[in-house]
């Protein structure tokens, strides 16, 4: 860990999970809702943090379901330095969610929801969209901003092994698979040279 986690006391409701169950909405206009997640005796699973090539750099735990508090957690605990650029599909919350809470550390990181799910945020403000930064910035279309969701998607194959595992194997199970998957990437990328 680079970091410990604080608490910001002075911010009501921080770490525990955002959504409301009854709107639908997270308190910013945006209607990205998992009511699925928690239910049954569920964890909230696996947040797994992808550069644009489909390579793991690391995952995370999620107890209860997902949120901006998982993803800022584990960008805090485990980046000395914040990226430059983000790509998440609730990048809108996200943004606004770190800037809260350590502003000097993510003043030079521009959060983006992906092209892919831009489309979904309808009600949220262009100021996140990939698709706005592009028209001014044509280097960015460049970057595979769905990578993370086919990476999530080979996860789907272990994903009911691991159901059955401890959280200890689970572990150990989800750090092997994704090493091998990394070093898989990394030769396709090398060979591809």
């Amino acid at each position: 860990r680079v970091h410990i986690r604080p608490n910001y006391i002075n911010l009501k409701g921080d770490g525990r999970a955002e959504r409301n169950s009854v709107t639908g909405m997270d308190g910013i206009g945006c209607s990205k809702y998992y009511s699925t997640y928690g239910k049954g005796g569920l964890t909230g699973g696996l947040m797994v943090l992808w550069c644009t090539h489909s390579v793991c750099y690391g995952f995370h735990c999620i107890p209860r379901g997902e949120g901006h508090d998982d993803v800022f957690s584990a960008l805090y605990c485990y980046f000395e330095r914040m990226p430059r650029k983000f790509i998440y599909d609730f990048a809108c919350a996200l943004a606004p969610y770190c800037m809260a809470r350590e502003p000097d550390l993510f003043r030079n990181t521009l959060c983006i929801c992906d092209k892919f799910h831009g489309s979904n945020h309808s009600s949220c403000s262009d100021a996140c969209m990939m698709t706005n930064y592009i028209k001014t910035d044509p280097s960015l279309d460049k970057y595979n901003s769905s990578a993370a969701e086919s990476g999530n998607s080979a996860m789907a194959r272990i994903r009911k092994s691991m159901s059955y595992m401890t959280q200890r194997h689970a572990i150990i199970f989800v750090q092997v698979f994704l090493s091998l998957w990394n070093r898989v990437k990394q030769r396709r990328m090398h060979d591809s040279l």
